[in-house]
């Protein structure tokens, strides 16, 4: 297929598709989506090998929100039964982070509900960081706490975070049918300030909200000009008790054109797949592998995910292998330039490799996606409806905020 050798050689050379490009990939048919998988995964495979990194989520408040993030199940008004308890002690915390280490992740994500931290929120969360780098001092960590204040990114910084996550999540033409409490340049605001201080960026979407094609090419080639190291991948997790909770727009092959299109306008970044991914892709999970070089392990903020055993059991069987603490996840050029791709000339996606929580299904409101209901209001599916596999949809009651050990 001619369009799927271009996007490939653009990719080796880290060369902006065009937005026709970008729309045929999301539009080519189920016959021909091995095809795209194996193209987009040439591309995944020169910038990243096999490695796979693993990142996991510590939820330190949960529930109890303010915004109306239509998607999230902490949000204003939800019903959904999920677990709700104030801010983790710092060493409850690190306890509840040390479980996903064991299991073999690099990368922690602090996430806490709300629009966005205090400065006594912050000075709690840097307390944590701390305590956590204090018993793993190679552990990378990225926090996701919503919308920043002047001077917040730097205090995170020289509390030793890594990083910051916060998603834009959809287009900006259709980011007000999901949220009215805050705006869709309230949210590249804070990416820019986490920059702007020295934090790798970390900035994603949520997929199956109703959107268009055109929405989502719209979103990532956004993502691309901010330049995060990192983009999340979010597929909705449609929870009862939210706004959303009847939305089920997506297939596994949806989900991995999906993953495919990110891949070839973000060639040399980070790219996570993060909430959503068992209840969408389900058994066709290795499949996206060959698209991604990053998942989270085991459970979510608010939900349960694939037991951790079973990540890394797929991870081997897929023929891949879990990248180690002491490997650079980036690409030279990016790890050593803190520049990169997006928004300079010939290059890919971010350049700050970034973190994780903004993409966590039931993440709070100021950035974590996939948290709650389905579409953006008022948009038609682009293709016919999965069966709503509500089954798949399990609320979290292990670990951060229980007394039963995580899932890692």
């Amino acid at each position: 297929m001619d369009l799927l050798n271009t996007l490939v050689d653009k990719g080796l050379r880290r060369e902006l598709p065009t937005r026709d490009e970008a729309l045929a990939v999301l539009a080519t048919s189920d016959d021909d989506v091995l095809d795209v998988v194996a193209a987009a995964g040439k591309v995944r495979r020169h910038w990243f090998g096999r490695r796979v990194k693993l990142n996991y989520l510590v939820n330190l408040k949960s529930g109890l929100c303010p915004e109306d993030c239509s998607y999230c199940s902490q949000r204003l008004g939800s019903k959904a039964d999920i677990l709700k308890y104030t801010w983790l002690k710092p060493d409850q915390a690190s306890q509840a982070a040390a479980a996903g280490l064991a299991g073999g992740a690099k990368r922690v994500c602090l996430v806490a509900s709300g629009r966005g931290p205090t400065d006594r929120d912050v000075d709690r969360v840097s307390d944590t960081i701390k305590a956590i780098k204090d018993q793993h001092e190679d552990v990378e960590v990225c926090a996701c706490l919503g919308l920043l204040s002047d001077g917040q990114a730097e205090r995170l910084r020289e509390a030793g975070a890594d990083a910051y996550n916060h998603n834009l999540n959809t287009s900006e033409g259709t980011y007000g049918d999901i949220t009215t409490t805050h705006t869709y340049a309230d949210r590249v605001d804070t990416v820019q300030k986490a920059h702007a201080a020295g934090l790798s960026a970390c900035s994603g979407l949520i997929a199956g909200m109703g959107e268009s094609d055109e929405d989502l090419v719209d979103v990532v080639y956004a993502l691309r000009e901010l330049d995060p190291d990192s983009v999340p991948v979010n597929f909705l997790i449609p929870f009862e008790g939210t706004p959303l909770a009847r939305e089920w727009n997506l297939t596994p092959q949806r989900c991995l054109r999906i993953l495919a299109m990110v891949r070839f306008v973000c060639p040399d970044a980070e790219v996570r797949i993060a909430g959503g991914r068992e209840v969408h892709l389900r058994t066709m999970q290795p499949l996206a592998l060959n698209l991604a070089n990053s998942i989270f392990l085991g459970d979510y903020l608010t939900s349960e995910g694939q037991a951790g055993k079973a990540d890394l059991e797929m991870i081997a069987d897929a023929g891949f292998e879990v990248e180690g603490a002491g490997e650079v996840t980036l690409p030279e050029h990016r790890a050593t330039a803190g520049g990169g791709c997006g928004a300079h000339a010939g290059s890919g996606c971010g350049s700050h490799e970034g973190g994780a929580c903004g993409s966590h299904e039931g993440g709070g409101c100021g950035s974590h996606a996939g948290g709650a209901g389905g579409g953006v209001c008022g948009s038609a599916p682009v293709e016919v409806a999965a069966e709503a596999r509500t089954d798949l949809v399990a609320v979290r009651r292990r670990g951060a905020g229980t007394d039963l050990a995580p899932n890692a």
